[in-house]
């Protein structure tokens, strides 16, 4: 069996399934501040459960391309919104469940200006900026109890620049 995954484009579309896309694209939803600033209006679905919503920073090293995939999370417990702190490439790496382990994951470029929601219990690779600096602020669940399920995979998954 094959186990390069291609990067595509990440488009809001294709990564429905694991959760929204965060950018400013098209027109915006209403304009505030005397018609000086566009917002583009409740982008993301946050979902937590016994707990509260925290912004954290995470400084992540840069990972490269072909980039080895042999570890997938979730976090049953929240959503995890990922914002970049910078205008470089990242990658996203997200996978459906199959029976609470990853399925087949799918690999998606987010471009600058692009951020992304992970929907809660979504199985994800980790942060991976693919250039210094790797800073992102991360809207997440915040609360006791257990919200980190790692799965390393025994077959890991090579991924490929398109």
């Amino acid at each position: 069996m094959n186990r390069t995954l291609i990067a595509r484009p990440l488009d809001a579309a294709s990564f429905a399934p694991f959760g929204d896309v965060l950018e400013a694209a098209g027109a915006p939803d209403r304009l505030i501040n005397e018609g000086m600033c566009g917002r583009f209006h409740d982008r993301a679905r946050l979902d937590f459960a016994d707990g509260r919503a925290g912004i954290s920073i995470f400084q992540a090293q840069a990972r490269a391309l072909p980039y080895r995939l042999d570890l997938l999370e979730r976090h049953p417990e929240g959503s995890q919104a990922f914002m970049p702190m910078h205008e470089n490439p990242w990658l996203v790496i997200a996978a459906p469940d199959e029976d609470g382990t990853p399925g087949t994951p799918v690999a998606f470029l987010a471009g600058p200006g692009q951020a992304v929601n992970l929907h809660r219990g979504v199985w994800h690779g980790v942060l991976c900026p693919l250039a210094d600096p790797g800073l992102f602020a991360v809207v997440d669940r915040i609360g006791t109890g257990a919200n980190l399920e790692e799965h390393k995979l025994a077959d890991p998954w090579t991924v490929r620049a398109p």
